[in-house]
């Protein structure tokens, strides 16, 4: 089996990569340059993927990549992911997130009609909910332009599979998080400072509204998921979710304690980080996933953010010991 996989060097990317490869399948992925050397997230398995370089923005090169690649399989991880920054750069968003997927499900229409397709979609196309948890059949109403631009890219992976006939499939993901998320996501940003306080690099942390709940999984359960989903006989859109939501306080509990902290001596509340309106609490019902596929999520949320703030704890340390021997040494 040969797969093509979009957003490659992300977190979401490299933990499918990695499942991928252990079930024997070629790996081909999209990066936007041969010579970008941003792969930390795959140092342990790079020479074992087949890199093409091709850019969302470009059909041209989409259409290479899939012709060179004849792929089995396309998963669809690319985009701009941070919702702040959509606000910023909404033009930008809508290109990578929304457009950029069509020029995906093009490509394969194109180039490899009987290829698999998964689009990877965002609870954030459900915006302002009311309380309870969100169904395929919830309506979809984005609050901004990254859920926009995620509900443009879900209704046309649909419109390709009606109008083409294409086995192409939206997993309706919710927060999931690993050591792996990028530091500008806030249980990152949280593991990180804890290691920083807990190694003496730093003493506080500055957060927003600690009341804040979001559905967070592990993206190792939910790149599970995603492939199982493309083992179906037919092609169906589904929610993958924990159905659990936790606050951002109990995110600070666990991640402090792990360290032999108490949080309440290091969090700062800063107004400026505070949210105009927020939105949610986002919750996910995956009952449909756990039927269909007999899929359910294996880390609990305690284990996640330890899991975190052990990496982060390792990470910074290693870093620390090769700068007090590069100082030694000079």
């Amino acid at each position: 089996m040969r797969a093509l996989i979009t957003g490659i060097t992300g977190q979401d990317g490299a933990y499918l990569a990695e499942l991928l490869l252990e079930k024997g399948y070629e790996v081909h992925g999209v990066v936007r340059s041969l010579r970008d050397k941003s792969r930390d997230h795959l140092s342990d398995i790079a020479n074992r993927i087949s890199f093409i370089a091709a850019d969302l923005s470009d059909q041209v090169s989409l259409d290479r990549a899939v012709q060179e690649s004849r792929p089995d399989e396309v998963y669809n991880l690319a985009g701009q992911t941070f919702v702040p920054v959509s606000w910023s750069q909404p033009l930008l968003t809508m290109e990578a997130t929304g457009m950029g997927a069509l020029r995906v499900l093009e490509a394969i229409r194109r180039h490899a009609p009987s290829a698999k397709f998964l689009q990877v979609s965002s609870s954030e196309i459900f915006g302002k909910t009311e309380n309870g948890r969100q169904t395929e059949a919830t309506r979809l109403q984005p609050g901004n332009p990254y859920g926009a631009a995620k509900m443009f890219a879900h209704h046309m992976t649909i419109n390709y599979r009606e109008s083409y006939g294409m086995f192409a499939c939206c997993c309706i993901a919710f927060n999931h998080e690993s050591p792996r998320r990028s530091p500008e996501f806030v249980t990152r940003k949280v593991s990180q400072q804890v290691a920083r306080i807990k190694l003496g690099m730093a003493s506080k942390l500055k957060m927003g509204n600690i009341e804040a709940c979001r559905d967070w999984g592990f993206a190792g359960d939910y790149v599970r998921a995603m492939w199982m989903m493309m083992q179906q006989p037919q092609p169906v859109d589904l929610v993958i979710a924990t159905g659990i939501t936790h606050s951002v306080k109990e995110l600070l509990e666990i991640a402090f304690a792990h360290a032999g902290l108490d949080w309440k001596k290091h969090v700062e509340i800063d107004p400026a980080l505070v949210r105009p309106i927020e939105e949610g609490p986002p919750c996910g019902d995956a009952s449909k996933a756990k039927k269909l596929l007999g899929w359910k999520p294996e880390v609990s949320f305690k284990k996640l953010v330890e899991m975190m703030v052990d990496f982060d704890l390792s990470l910074l340390s290693q870093a620390a010991k090769f700068t007090a021997t590069a100082v030694a040494g000079d």
